[in-house]
């Protein structure tokens, strides 16, 4: 199944394409590199899923955060480009958890983006290097932030 059909088959999940919060572009083509701004956890009905891990949220509700949040990423690739056909493999990913200071499952959590890519791209495209890391705050109080880079064909 190609890259833009595996996404359309998670429609049920889609999130709403967001506007930028501030000056700066959600999707950037620099030669054969897209260079994907950080997406907050997005639920089908355009709600943020917020909280701290380690608090108010356990690892499989971060882990969900993490999946919404690369599914945002995704609909900003597929607006930006029209199909996410036209990328051939995930870089680089990097996931900030909103934590605790003694929450130590940051890799767990941002496991829920990765495990999206790798669904859509496949076990060997879809991953790429990545950093997971923990933050005391993040925007409108979400778990999770994801940004992304990813080759064109």
């Amino acid at each position: 199944m190609s890259a833009q059909a595996c996404f359309e088959s998670l429609v049920d999940e889609k999130a709403p394409v967001g506007k930028p919060a501030g000056l700066y572009q959600p999707c950037l083509v620099v030669d054969r590199l897209v260079y994907v701004s950080g997406h907050l956890p997005v639920q089908p009905d355009g709600g943020l899923i917020l909280g701290c891990l380690g608090k108010d949220l356990d690892v499989e509700a971060g882990k969900n955060a993490a999946r919404r949040a690369g599914l945002a990423s995704l609909v900003t690739l597929e607006h930006c480009l029209g199909s996410l056909d036209k990328i051939s493999r995930v870089v680089k990913l990097l996931g900030m958890v909103a934590a605790t200071n003694s929450f130590t499952q940051h890799p767990a959590v941002i496991n829920g983006c990765s495990e999206l890519y790798a669904e859509v791209w496949g076990a060997e495209n879809g991953v790429g290097v990545r950093s997971a890391v923990g933050v005391s705050s993040l925007p409108a109080g979400v778990a999770v932030e994801i940004e992304a880079v990813f080759e064109l064909h």
